[in-house]
């Protein structure tokens, strides 16, 4: 199968650069796949897993990926993100107790708008690390 250019980079630096020979992840819109060959194309990025298909016939590398932007030209793919963790970098006890807390405020009848949409934001970020480590090592997370 063809290949293409994948950079994967956030304000903390790259953490893929290298050919792949699919990518998929969320956007605003819906999932997206990638593959070589395909058209121009910018989105937004939404939050969750991104899969990282470097050969034929190997897994995928999983991560948590929560906004920014994808762009695919015909020299390569970019995927500047806001926050992007490998599945091996997430920490597991955090992102379940994360979870917890802002299920915790958001059940709570807070009525503080602001507290409440940064535990909307929160939730929706720990719900998508829990995928990821849920999908790259077939555990069951609620």
């Amino acid at each position: 199968m063809n290949k293409f250019h994948l950079q994967i980079v956030t304000l903390d630096g790259m953490f893929y650069d290298g050919d792949a020979r699919q990518v998929s992840l969320r956007t605003i819109h819906g999932d997206v796949a990638i593959l070589a060959g395909h058209v121009p194309y910018v989105t937004a990025i939404g939050a969750g897993e991104c899969r990282v298909y470097e050969n034929d016939t190997d897994q995928p590398r999983r991560a948590a990926c929560i906004g920014g932007f994808l762009s695919v030209t015909k020299e390569k793919v970019l995927i500047a993100a806001t926050t992007f963790e490998w599945a091996e970098q997430i920490d597991y006890e955090r992102a379940k107790k994360a979870k917890e807390r802002a299920e915790s405020i958001l059940s709570s009848g807070d009525t503080a708008e602001y507290r409440r949409e940064v535990a909307k934001i929160k939730l929706t970020r720990a719900k998508a690390r829990l995928k990821v480590i849920e999908n790259s090592k077939n555990i069951a997370v609620h």
